[in-house]
């Protein structure tokens, strides 16, 4: 691919996307005749949503995900901090979900996953900065537009999928957790200090009123369009509070969701994280109900061994609309970690039941 010269880079509009390649597009006219894959959009963020895109970009080519804002870790949020851009890891950790099995896609895959760890005892401003962070952040600040950098990005890499930002503006997230917020002033026993920031809150547990900063930003148009267009939207696996819950607390967003004709699919997590340490599964979907009591869901994805209540959690589910699906995709007995042609299994099951 030739780039052109520094500050004229073309925006690639979602027409032009369709004609070239369908697997940059949720617009059915973008389809080849006959194909009747269904388009998906994933949201999430972290570890999650890349187990998830590498099992739904073996069913299907016409993908979408949709990645949280708020991180403020790391390499992430130091480039946040000092260039006042996206947080760009979870982003990058999509795209390079979305890149193939052929050597193309294996070797960028891991140009784009690789850190940087200076020599011993020789710190530098480099140390532990993913290349694929500063690959996206020099896009846009060449591009001027987050969105644009993005599809340049997944251009390269030859992504099989579109990867959008929740929002175009960075967001905070916090929550409150029980505790005194003040060692030097007495509490009652109902006392609750609030945690701001995505690093430090997703190790809190019983973590509640969790909301993003600002509450009214502007959800990105792109990802909205992609979620009215398409066949199925899915949430979770992930960090509960802090990379599926999200998407559910931005106006625009949680509004698309709910007024998609999409089917939807909660994917549950097959071991409890540290914010949801103690719920079962089931208290996984009662959260998402109290902070959007307008959800309804389709399908309820879990595997039998991270069901501690298989009763509970179909009464839950059904109260949502959703029937409960199972099965098995854990990697290996005793991890959390998603067997990606497993899951894509189950996905590619999921879809035929509901033609």
């Amino acid at each position: 691919m030739t780039l052109p010269p520094t500050g004229v880079f073309p925006r690639l509009p979602l027409s032009s996307r369709a004609e070239a390649d369908p697997h940059h597009s949720l617009d059915p006219s973008g389809r080849r005749p006959g194909d009747e894959s269904p388009s998906v959009v994933a949201l999430g963020g972290g570890h999650g949503l890349s187990a998830n895109l590498a099992a739904l970009r073996r069913i299907t080519p016409l993908l979408t995900a949709v990645v949280t804002v708020a991180d403020d870790g790391g390499s992430s949020g130091r480039l946040r901090d000092e260039l006042g851009v996206l947080p760009p890891g979870d982003l990058r950790m999509a795209l390079a979900a979305l890149c193939d099995d052929s050597e193309w896609g294996r070797t960028w895959r891991d140009v784009m996953q690789h850190r940087f760890s200076s020599a011993q005892g020789r710190a530098t401003a480099l140390d532990n900065h993913a290349l694929g962070n500063l690959l996206i952040v020099t896009l846009w600040e060449l591009l001027g537009d987050p969105v644009a950098g993005l599809e340049w990005a997944g251009a390269l890499l030859g992504a099989r999928g579109r990867v959008l930002p929740m929002s175009t503006q960075p967001l905070v997230i916090a929550g409150d957790v029980p505790g005194a917020g003040d060692p030097d002033r007495p509490e009652g026993p109902g006392a609750v200090r609030t945690i701001t920031g995505q690093a430090v809150l997703a190790k809190q547990a019983d973590v509640c009123n969790v909301r993003l900063v600002p509450a009214d930003a502007p959800a990105c148009p792109q990802a909205v369009e992609a979620v009215g267009l398409a066949d199925w939207v899915i949430l979770g696996p992930g960090s509960w509070h802090t990379s599926v819950l999200p998407h559910l607390l931005l106006p625009g967003l949680r509004r698309a969701i709910c007024d998609s004709p999409a089917r939807r699919c909660v994917t549950l997590n097959l071991s409890p994280d540290t914010e949801t340490q103690g719920k079962t599964a089931a208290d996984h979907l009662r959260v998402l109900h109290a902070y959007c009591p307008d959800l309804t869901l389709d399908v309820v994805l879990a595997d039998p061994s991270a069901t501690e209540d298989g009763a509970d959690l179909e009464e839950v589910a059904a109260s949502l609309g959703a029937e409960v699906f199972y099965a098995d995709v854990r990697a290996h007995p005793g991890t959390a970690v998603h067997n990606t042609l497993r899951l894509a299994a189950a996905y590619q099951e999921i879809f035929e039941r509901h033609r």
